[in-house]
């Protein structure tokens, strides 16, 4: 798992410990400004390639964004997906599960949040969990 505190800040956030659960020491937002500026990218350092569950971890309440862009960066290409921050995460009430990917081992991989598009709403950035899965099945 890497928490905030390990990941690669681009513009300018707001450490807070306001709205809990959180991860660790607490969770950055974007302040609701610089829109389309600011990023913040989690790059895990994998033990072995191969599939993964990527799980994201933000608090919610009303004044989250509906459509955090979320790039995972993996082996196969890249996908971002738009998260509503609103609705309560189904593991712990912290972490929502992204999907599963394949990653080559090392720091290839990545997951960034990014404030684009978000307009009026709080973007949270705090943890991103890389778990280790089975390829999952042919659609």
């Amino acid at each position: 798992m890497l928490d905030e505190t390990a990941a690669t800040l681009v513009g300018e956030w707001q450490y807070s410990t306001h709205t809990p659960p959180y991860v660790g020491l607490g969770y950055l937002h974007d302040m609701k400004s610089g829109k389309g500026t600011k990023s913040v990218t989690f790059t895990p350092n994998l033990p072995k390639p191969g599939w993964y569950e990527v799980r994201l971890a933000h608090c919610y309440n009303i004044r989250r964004a509906t459509n955090a862009p979320v790039t995972i960066h993996h082996a196969d290409g890249e996908i971002t997906l738009r998260i509503n921050q609103q609705e309560e995460p189904v593991h712990g009430r912290l972490f929502r599960s992204l999907g599963k990917f394949r990653f080559a081992a090392g720091r290839t991989g990545w997951v960034r949040v990014s404030n684009e598009g978000t307009e009026g709403k709080v973007v949270i950035a705090d943890a991103v969990q890389f778990l280790p899965a089975s390829k999952p099945p042919v659609k």
